[in-house]
C-alpha cells in the first residue's frame, strides 16, 4: 500500500518510492518494447495508404478533366465543320472577290480550329494512356501496402491482446506510486525518463559505476548513496542514484 504523500516523508522513503516507481515503469517499457516498432509501422503504413488514395483520386480527377477536354474539342470540331459547310455554301453566292476572300478566311480559321482541336485531343489521349500506367502502378502499390497493413495490424492485435491487461494494471500501479511521491520529484523523475533513451531515471550503483551511464562513482559518494540520507544524482548523466531496498539486495 502506497504511503500518503507528505513533505515530511524521510529521504529513504522518497528514494524507495522513486525506486519502486522506476521498477514499475521499466516493466511497462519492457511490454512496449515487446510490441516493438509495430505501432509506428502501422501508423506509417496508414499514412502511406492515405497518401496513395489521395494520389489516385487526383489522377482520376485529372483523367476526368482530360476526358471532358476531348469531349469539348470533339464538339468544337463538329461545330467548325458545320461552319465550314455553311461558309462553303455562302461562297457560291458571293457578289465580289472581297466577300469571297472574307469567307475563305473564315473557312481557313475553322480549319485551323479543327487542326488545333485534333492536336489537343491527341495530346489528351496520350496523357490518359500515360496516366493509366501510373494509375495501375499506384493501385498495385496501394493493394500491396493494404496487405502489409492488415498483416501488421493482426500482429499488433495479437501482441496487444497478450500484454494489454498487464500494461493497464502496471499503469495504474505507476499512477498510484506517483501519488505517494512529492510533485517536484515526480516532475524531475519524468524529465529524466523523457531525456533518457532507456527510460531510466533512477538507477543503482553497479560495480562502482552508475547503472545508467556506467561512469565510475567515487567511493565517498557510494557511501553517501548507501546511507540514504540525501538524494544524490550522477554527476555525468543526472540520474538519481539509489541503494535498492534490502529485500531486493538478497
Amino acid at each position: 500500500m502506497a504511503k500518503k504523500k507528505t513533505a515530511e516523508n524521510t529521504i529513504e522513503d522518497k528514494l524507495n518510492g522513486l525506486h519502486n516507481l522506476q521498477q514499475i515503469d521499466s516493466k511497462i517499457d519492457k511490454i512496449r518494447t515487446l510490441r516493438g516498432e509495430l505501432p509506428l509501422e502501422v501508423q506509417d503504413l496508414e499514412d502511406e495508404i492515405e497518401g496513395l488514395q489521395t494520389r489516385l483520386e487526383k489522377l482520376k480527377e485529372e483523367n476526368d478533366a482530360l476526358e471532358q477536354l476531348i469531349s469539348d474539342r470533339k464538339n468544337m470540331i463538329k461545330e467548325a465543320k458545320a461552319q465550314i459547310k455553311k461558309y462553303t455554301e455562302q461562297q457560291k453566292n458571293v457578289r465580289n472577290n472581297r466577300e469571297f476572300d472574307s469567307i475563305s478566311k473564315e473557312i481557313e480559321f475553322q480549319e485551323l480550329e479543327i487542326q488545333l482541336s485534333e492536336k489537343k485531343i491527341n495530346e489528351a489521349k496520350a496523357n490518359i494512356e500515360h496516366k493509366a500506367e501510373v494509375l495501375d502502378a499506384a493501385k498495385t502499390k496501394l493493394d500491396e501496402r493494404q496487405k502489409d497493413l492488415d498483416i501488421k495490424k493482426n500482429e499488433l492485435k495479437e501482441i496487444s491482446a497478450e500484454t494489454e491487461k498487464d500494461e493497464q494494471k502496471l499503469i495504474k500501479e505507476s499512477e498510484k506510486a506517483k501519488k505517494a511521491i512529492e510533485d517536484r520529484l515526480v516532475v524531475a523523475y519524468e524529465r529524466l525518463r523523457n531525456n533518457s533513451r532507456n527510460g531510466l531515471a533512477v538507477v543503482p550503483v553497479e560495480r562502482d559505476s552508475c547503472g545508467g551511464c556506467f561512469n565510475k562513482i567515487p567511493p565517498q559518494r557510494q557511501i553517501d548513496i548507501q546511507a540514504r540520507k540525501k538524494i544524490i544524482v550522477c554527476e555525468h548523466c543526472g540520474r538519481i542514484l539509489v541503494q535498492p531496498p534490502a529485500e531486493e539486495e538478497k
